[in-house]
Formats: structure tokens, sequence, C-alpha cells
């Protein structure tokens, strides 16, 4: 059997996330650390430091110049996102991005466009969808396994760093989004957006958040997102017509929990509209506990992109899933603007191509 060739990436971003993507990529079989480019020298060789000839520049065009780069990662503020995709994307390299895509649905409209007519990867780093709990959450929900989606309510709070550039909505929903946007049949696709926030500590931005998202045929999402809270939650719950889950990220003993317990409304009436006529009844069933193997969700993630380049598809959490998640945090921001009422998601109006690297 043949070896297949280690694709060669560069990452762009040393800070907060580049390490750990440097990290997963240098101990990838699928690929071949071949630079790092950073405006932090220092920062970039301390990155690598010990991982064997990895390239540490500060010019990205030096990076793109590289005949041996099949791909790029991008580890930079969410601003920075479309200037850098779009250098790589014309240069001819496959393209992972840290979340969120980009800092408007515009920028990341025209990311998935210049990727896909130059028939290139463009894939969203949506973590979470690569842990073990979520992808035995997507399992269970695409087989049926918990019934017909009833609700769903997530719940991202810690005593947590104020971002000096974006709110508590951009910097943790993103994550729950992702999630859902997975997990759900069919992606994330509200039919509304609602969001209240809070400054109660005076930081100029919002603090505490919570997103209410209609899902249709009566099922709401609800994510609920807080940088104050003395005490870490990670918990998210999907209830189903027949199974309820809980994920509880912080528990690594017993991370999902599936409990056949929920609510039956028998109709007796001959007229559905009688209330008077339904009865409601309580399952009190089992409880178990999915088996789950022990992996780095990062490892799953760059096995993705490299297999998704080397068979020509789209990645599992690609541009268009990037896509989603940002047209509902730019409707979560038109709707606090709006005193939280219930805003549409609109589509992204991309922005011309011209304006590359503006």
């Amino acid at each position: 059997m043949t070896r297949k060739r280690a694709l060669g990436v560069a990452v762009v971003g040393a800070g907060y996330w580049g390490p750990n993507l440097i990290r997963n990529f240098a101990s990838s079989g699928d690929w071949a650390l071949r630079a790092v480019c950073d405006l932090d020298l220092d920062r970039a060789r301390a990155a690598v430091a010990g991982r064997g000839e990895v390239a540490v520049v500060t010019d990205l065009e030096e990076v793109l110049s590289r005949t041996d780069v099949d791909a790029v990662a991008i580890a930079t503020p969410a601003r920075t996102h479309r200037a850098i995709a779009e250098r790589a994307l014309a240069a001819g390299k496959h393209v992972l991005v840290e979340k969120p895509l980009a800092d408007t649905p515009a920028a990341g409209a025209a990311m998935v466009r210049l990727a896909a007519e130059r028939g290139l990867v463009l894939m969203a780093d949506h973590t979470y969808c690569y842990t073990p709990a979520v992808l035995k959450i997507r399992e269970l929900v695409a087989s049926g396994a918990l019934g017909k989606v009833l609700f769903v309510d997530s719940v991202r709070i810690n005593l947590g760093l104020v971002q000096p550039d974006v709110d508590v909505f951009w910097d943790l929903a993103p994550h729950d989004l992702s999630i859902l946007d997975f997990v759900l049949p069919g992606g994330l696709r509200p039919e509304g957006v609602a969001a209240q926030g809070a400054d109660p500590i005076g930081a100029g931005k919002d603090c505490v958040g919570y997103l209410s998202l209609p899902l249709g045929d009566g099922v709401m999402a609800h994510v609920h997102v807080n940088w104050l809270s003395p005490t870490k939650i990670r918990q998210m719950v999907i209830g189903g017509s027949e199974r309820t889950l809980v994920w509880d990220d912080l528990n690594p003993q017993q991370r999902l929990s599936v409990y056949d317990r929920g609510v039956d409304l028998t109709q007796q009436a001959v007229d559905s509209i009688d209330r008077a006529g339904a009865t409601v009844s309580y399952r009190l069933g089992d409880t178990w506990a999915p088996a789950l193997p022990e992996r780095e969700a990062l490892a799953s993630m760059v096995a993705e992109f490299a297999g998704s380049i080397r068979e020509r598809r789209a990645p599992l959490t690609d541009g268009e899933a990037g896509l989603r998640v940002l047209g509902v945090l730019r409707a979560c921001d038109r709707s606090r603007a709006a005193g939280g009422t219930l805003v549409s998601v609109a589509a992204p109006d991309p922005a011309p191509l011209e304006e590359v690297g503006a």
C-alpha cells in the first residue's frame, strides 16, 4: 500500500490559538508543518520550538510563494481573516480559518465565493464539532434516537476574560451556534433571532447575553453566554419527542446522558382544539451514557481538513457552515440594536472581490 504524501501546511498567527494548530499539524501523519507566520518572531519561534525544520517568518507572501505549502491555517483576529484568506486562495492554497469565519457575513461570503471559483477548500475551524461528544450527538439526532427535536437549551458561562474587540456574543456564542449547525438536520436555519445583552460592569460591551432562536414548528433553541459567572458551566440539553440528551462537557466521567423521560400529550377529544380533552402523561424510563472514544478534537479536525482536500469534497464544517453562524451573529447585533426584538436572519450580501485586502 502506497503511503499518501503529507500535505504541506503553514500556520498564520502564533498567538492564543495558533500553538494548538501548530501542535496538531506537526503531530499528524497527514500533514507536514512547513512554516509559521507571525509579526512577533519570538512568539512564533517559541511555538515551533523542538519541531524540526519549520520556517518562521513575518511576511505572508513568503509563505504563499512556497511550492511545498498546500494549505494555510489562519489563527488571527477575525477582522483580518478575509484579507489573509483571499490572498491565500488567490495563491492557490486551501484555507482553514478559526472561528468565526470572518467579522461580517459579507466578508465571509466573499471568501466562500472565491474558494468556490478557485476550486479550493475553505474550512471553518469549528473545533467543538470534532469532539467525540458532539460527533455522537450528531449521530444520535440523525438516527432518530431522540425522535423529533423539540427544544435546545445551551449554557456557556464562566468568569472569563472581557475581550477588547468583541462582546460576549461574538466571543462565546459561535461555539454553541456551530454545534447547533452541526447537529441539527439541515443545519442552523432559524426563523429569526432575538438577543438580549447586558453590561452590568460598564465594560462598554455586553458581558451577559441571552439568545433565542425559533426553529419552526414550535421548536426553540436558547443560548446563554456570560463572562461574569463565578462558576464554569458548559451544558447543552436537546429535548426530543422520544428521548432527551444532556451534554455536560465538564464531566469527563459522563459527558453524555440520554434520558428516556419526557412528556406525552394525548388528545382524547375528537376536536383537537379542545384542550380540555387532552391529558398529559410523563415517561420515566432508563438513563444511559453512550461510550465515547478519547481523542483530541483538533486532531480529528486537521484529519478532516486533509481528507476534504484529497477527496475533493466539502469538509464537515465548510465555509457555508461558517456563513450560517455569521448570519446569526449579525442578526444578534441587529436584534440588540432594536431592543431585543425578533429579527430575521438576512442572507449575506457579498462584497466585491475587488475589495480584497482593503
